[in-house]
C-alpha cells in the first residue's frame, strides 16, 4: 500500500513498552508523531530517541503522542533504553512499538508488503528503509511524512517546526513560508479572494503579488 499525506493512517494492534495498543484508540483527539528504527542499539537512532525524550514536553504542550517503532521485540527496547538513558542523558519516555513481524513496517510502507520473514535474523541494512516520521491528526489523517537514510540523524526540531505549520493551518486558512517560525508572518492562500481577506483581516496584510499575499499570525 502506498501512503499520501491526506489518506487515513493505518490501524493496528501492536505490543509496545507500555503494553499492548490499538493505533487509532491510542491517539484518541490527540496528534500523533510516529517515528521508526530499523534496528535496536543502532548508532544514530540512539541518539535520536534520546533526543525525542528531552523534547517531549514541547510535544505535549502541543497536544500530541509520540510513539517510537523498531524491529525488535520489546525486551530489547527496554534494554536498549538503559543504554539511552546512560549516553544522552534521558531514556524514552513514550512507547516504542516492537514490530518483530514487520506488520506495521509493511503498513506503512516502510517495507515491501510481500517481504518475508520476523525481526530475527534481520540486519539494520535489511530494514535500512525503516526509517520514516509520520504526523498524524485527530482525524487519523496523515499531515506529513519524512523519510531518512540510515547515515543521517533526524531533526526533530524541525519535526516540531513542522507540526506546528500543521496544526495551525489545520485551524486557519493560511499557508507557512520557507523557513517559518512560530509567531512569523503567513502566506494568505490563492483560494481566499482579496475581498475576503480584506473581512478576514481588517487589520491588513501585504501584497507583494497578485498569489503572494502574507499577513500576521492568526493567534
Amino acid at each position: 500500500m502506498t501512503l499520501r499525506i491526506g489518506q487515513t493512517a493505518p490501524d493496528f494492534t501492536a505490543e509496545t513498552t507500555e503494553g499492548k495498543i490499538n493505533f487509532h484508540e491510542w491517539i484518541g483527539d490527540s496528534w500523533a508523531i510516529m517515528f521508526s528504527h530499523p534496528k535496536d542499539f543502532t548508532p544514530v537512532c540512539t541518539t535520536e530517541l534520546g533526543y525525542m525524550a528531552k523534547l517531549k514536553p514541547e510535544f505535549d504542550k502541543r497536544n500530541t503522542k509520540i510513539i517510537g517503532l523498531s524491529v525488535d521485540p520489546v525486551d530489547n527496547h527496554d534494554s536498549w533504553a538503559k543504554d539511552i538513558e546512560e549516553t544522552q542523558g534521558c531514556a524514552p519516555n513514550y512507547p516504542m512499538i516492537g514490530d518483530t513481524d514487520l506488520n506495521v513496517a509493511q503498513k506503512y510502507d516502510m517495507l515491501p508488503a510481500d517481504e518475508e520473514g520476523e525481526a530475527e535474523g534481520r540486519t539494520p541494512a535489511d530494514n535500512a528503509t525503516v526509517r520514516s516520521v509520520f504526523i498524524i491528526g485527530p482525524d487519523k489523517k496523515i499531515k506529513a511524512m519524512l523519510t531518512y537514510p540510515m547515515t543521517s540523524g533526524r531533526n526533530f526540531d524541525e519535526v516540531l517546526r513542522l507540526l506546528e505549520s500543521c496544526q495551525l493551518t489545520a485551524k486557519e486558512t493560511v499557508a507557512t513560508p520557507v523557513n517559518w517560525k512560530f509567531g512569523e508572518d503567513v502566506i494568505i492562500p490563492p483560494s481566499v479572494s482579496d475581498e475576503d481577506a480584506k473581512k478576514k483581516y481588517p487589520e491588513g496584510f501585504t501584497t507583494l503579488k497578485p498569489y503572494l499575499r502574507t499577513v500576521k499570525q492568526p493567534k
